[in-house]
């Protein structure tokens, strides 16, 4: 019987409750104001009752923010976002300037917040970060929920910081990564000579000294006598459009279309070649699944417009054009304002661009990052031990076994490399270990560049 009249005073405590809520809220009697033909009617209302009823004191700055982020989340456009003084002072720096963090574009996906690009030099580049990698959490809280600049918020600090990221990678599974902070710099183009006299120029995102930049890479090449030329556009994230126009056209004919941009009526503006004289020399444009929306603009011009063959990988697919506005609190609402579409009329959205010729780099080229934090040694098995072994195999240990078990093999082998290395020979895979495996793997993939070399293979039957 007590437990009888227990459960009826729940309910009868659960229909109160309702009975509450009920007085406050009736139907056909609204304490909201929406006027006629006022569209804002409701949210001037709102605003009010809250200034006016709430049970405490409401910061009117927050509920304005609100509102505006809230007006512009609907739009359910992973690429429009409000922006507040911080977040708006972050995407400037990110175009115009270097900043401290981890060196990553990243990006909204399906209610996801994605990897989009590591940049060049990065730490993010360091560690192993790769397109399409979803981040989960960081610093071990969900971000879940965050907006693109929430997200950026958390993963940027200063130089020497430290944050560790969990992500989901296809195919792989959760993996975790403490990455360093430190200073990403302004510069995008770098430029050298590789095998044959063959110039060489990596574009690593269009910022606003981008196109500057370029001219002088390729003023440079010119007075090395280079008889061909690469430029690699891979793990290129975007950035400005003008600057994707700006040095598109030095490599496509004059009166030739670089892009087209299509507004919300569906009405198009095509965007052609102005330059007198377009780069005289045989080309090949690298590409892969980093290289997004301006990097995209830039190899569909090149490919379509001026015959540039596209070497590597599909690209990422960003297919829209943005613009930002600024308030005069410096806040910022950065939207999207047009489709962009090639030179021949296509919308690569989601799809991303075929290469001309396909190219990928070793499978050990995709293997996850290792924590150097974390201890690998006999008995234990998880991915990190399977990413070693693998690691080790490809550094030429080729006995090493590949079951993601830590066995008494495996650390005789990690002996092995420990004393070719002149580490503190321990067996176990740690700290200096992993740093130093790590190390010459990275060594190994730039020196076996199999997209280069095809891009090179490609090159040398046009000169």
């Amino acid at each position: 019987m007590k437990n009888s009249k227990l459960l009826i005073s729940v309910l009868v405590t659960a229909v109160i409750t309702a009975g509450i809520t009920y007085n406050v809220v009736k139907p056909g009697e609204s304490m909201l104001s929406a006027q006629e033909n006022d569209p804002f009617g409701k949210l001037k209302s709102t605003y009010g009752i809250l200034q006016s009823n709430y049970y405490k004191e409401v910061d009117t700055d927050k509920l304005v923010e609100g509102a505006i982020k809230g007006m512009v989340e609907s739009l359910e456009d992973p690429y429009s976002v409000y922006m507040d003084v911080e977040e708006a002072k972050s995407f400037n720096e990110n175009i115009s300037s270097s900043f401290e963090g981890i060196g990553a574009e990243i990006q909204e996906s399906n209610g996801n917040i994605m990897i989009v690009s590591p940049i060049k030099g990065s730490p993010a580049e360091g560690v192993g970060l790769k397109p399409k990698d979803i981040i989960l959490k960081v610093d071990d809280k969900s971000v879940e929920g965050l907006s693109v600049n929430e997200a950026v918020m958390k993963i940027r600090g200063e130089k020497g910081t430290k944050v560790e990221l969990q992500i989901q990678r296809a195919g792989v599974g959760e993996l975790s990564f403490t990455i360093t902070r430190d200073t990403i710099p302004l510069e995008t183009v770098y430029s050298e000579v590789i095998e044959d006299n063959i110039g060489k120029i990596q574009i690593t995102k269009f910022s606003e000294t981008t196109g500057k930049e370029l001219a002088s890479a390729l003023e440079e090449l010119e007075n090395k006598n280079v008889k061909g030329l690469i430029l690699d556009l891979r793990q290129n994230p975007g950035g400005l459009m003008d600057q994707a126009l700006l040095m598109s056209d030095l490599f496509v004919s004059k009166g030739k279309a670089i892009m087209q941009v299509e507004d919300r009526s569906g009405a198009k503006e095509i965007f052609k070649a102005e330059n007198d004289q377009d780069v005289d020399l045989p080309i090949t444009v690298l590409i892969d699944g980093g290289t997004a929306s301006a990097g995209e603009i830039m190899a569909a011009a090149l490919n379509q417009s001026a015959g540039i063959p596209l070497v590597g990988e599909k690209t990422f697919g960003k297919g829209t054009v943005q613009t930002a506005n600024a308030f005069d609190d410096n806040s910022s609402v950065k939207y999207t304002t047009a489709k962009w579409l090639t030179p021949d009329g296509t919308w690569i959205h989601e799809k991303g661009i075929e290469p001309t010729v396909e190219a990928k780099l070793p499978d050990y080229a995709n293997l996850p990052y290792i924590n150097p934090e974390n201890e690998l040694k006999v008995g234990v098995s998880n991915t990190e031990v399977n990413a070693a072994q693998k690691m080790l195999e490809a550094l030429g240990y080729n006995e090493v076994s590949e079951k993601g078990y830590f066995d008494k093999a495996t650390e005789n082998i990690v002996k092995q490399f420990q004393k070719d290395h002149n580490l503190e020979v321990n067996g176990v895979i740690t700290k200096d270990t992993t740093i130093k495996i790590m190390e010459l793997l990275q060594k190994k993939i730039q020196n076996n560049d199999t997209q280069v070399e095809k891009a090179i293979s490609v090159l040398k039957e046009k000169m």
